[in-house]
């Protein structure tokens, strides 16, 4: 069985995280220092990572204890037992992959390349200053948001980083936001507008597309018809996409778009990874649809990572060591690799532009999709949370 690329596709690209951290913090301070009062902030929601080992109890802590993400009985002891319960291996997982998540590397990279174009091709909201906000790791969501009221943003857009919209990651940004605010004492001075979705943004679909076709390229060209591509994405409760939530609707709509920009040239299919607990969640499982491919002749597979925009744990272990290397030689598969995450490639960065700078001149501050609940809502503080942001963004 070949692994030897799959580590090597997605960690050894270039302007890598190594390339970025050798260039060092002061080209990150003089950055910052230059827009220390912008005029537009772009606030790129996320989950998060632990940067180091240390971080990771506090931050399954979070995790397990947010109800807009994972639901238990008697959340607020039950979570805080499993956070202590998981650190350990969670950890070693971290060890595994370098000692800590770069996905707020990657965000920040990401960031810089946005708002320096931005500069440019939206010269009347200059300057454009980036935040980042993470709902379990630092910088907090809520950290962010005092900071960029101390700096006196006047235009805050408030920027998912997830293009496929869920309740439980997007909605559970969006709903932090609010709560900051409800705990406030004093109202936001910033004009606000919402980026909640992007799922179909043709520079995405491009990136996916070009990435896919870099790992064909790396099979014998007599066996690359044949390579079977499978999209994963995070999966989710059943429970939570019969209440409407919009994900696996979405998330299906990427995977059609980047297939029509490859002409159909290869098997595919949509499956899911990272459940947690005994309930039902999204299936077919990414690991299953692994053992079932090889058990059928398929044994020559690319894993794209069709939600998730930069490389974190869910790409660095569970789809390149725990599926590709250790199912792959469990089940004999010949060649599993893994498509690059969209981290900095050059389209990519088009798509954040491109989504940002039509955000801006089409002045549509929120969609009517994000302010309507799914039909089937049960959580008060999503109704709190759109309410809010309709007067948000009408505020000024």
């Amino acid at each position: 069985m070949v692994v030897g690329g799959i580590l090597q596709s997605s960690l050894c690209r270039p302007s890598s995280v190594s390339n970025y951290l050798d260039i060092g913090a002061s080209r990150v301070f003089m950055n910052f220092s230059t827009r220390n009062s912008p005029k537009t902030g772009i606030l790129m929601l996320n989950m998060g990572g632990p940067k180091t080992r240390d971080e990771v109890h506090d931050f399954l802590l979070r995790l397990f204890k947010d109800r807009d993400i994972i639901q238990l009985p008697f959340q607020d002891y039950m979570g805080p037992w499993i956070a202590k319960r998981r650190t350990p291996s969670i950890q070693q997982k971290y060890d595994e992959i370098g000692g800590g998540s770069p996905i707020f590397r990657w965000t920040d990279i990401q960031g810089e390349q946005l708002c320096s174009r931005l500069d440019t091709v939206c010269p009347h909201s200059a300057p454009h200053k980036h935040y980042i906000g993470f709902r379990y790791a630092n910088p907090l969501t809520e950290d962010t948001l005092e900071q960029m009221e101390k700096d006196g943003v006047e235009n805050c857009i408030a920027f998912s980083q997830y293009p496929q919209y869920s309740c439980s990651t997007t909605g559970s940004s969006m709903n932090a936001i609010q709560q900051f605010y409800a705990n406030r004492s004093v109202e936001t001075n910033m004009r606000w507008s919402v980026i909640d979705r992007w799922c179909t943004n043709s520079f995405l679909v491009k990136c996916f597309a070009d990435n896919i076709r870099n790992e064909l390229n790396q099979f014998p060209k007599e066996k690359q018809k044949d390579v079977f591509i499978l999209f994963s994405a995070h999966s989710l409760p059943l429970r939570q996409v019969n209440r409407g939530d919009p994900y696996p609707a979405e998330v299906g709509a990427t995977v059609q778009l980047v297939m029509n920009e490859l002409s159909f040239s290869n098997p595919y299919r949509l499956v899911w990874q990272s459940k947690v607990g005994p309930q039902p969640w999204l299936a077919p499982a990414t690991n299953d649809s692994i053992k079932g491919l090889v058990q059928r002749g398929r044994k020559n597979i690319i894993l794209v990572p069709i939600a998730f925009t930069s490389d974190h744990i869910e790409t660095l272990h569970e789809l390149d060591i725990e599926y590709a290397k250790d199912i792959g030689k469990e089940v004999g598969a010949e060649c599993i690799r893994r498509c690059a995450s969209p981290n900095d490639h050059p389209l990519f960065i088009d798509a954040l532009v491109d989504v940002v700078s039509n955000h801006l001149k089409m002045g549509h501050r929120c969609s009517e999709q994000f302010l309507t609940n799914c039909p089937m809502c049960v959580n008060k503080s999503c109704f709190a949370s759109k309410k809010w942001f309709r007067y948000a963004t009408k505020k000024f």
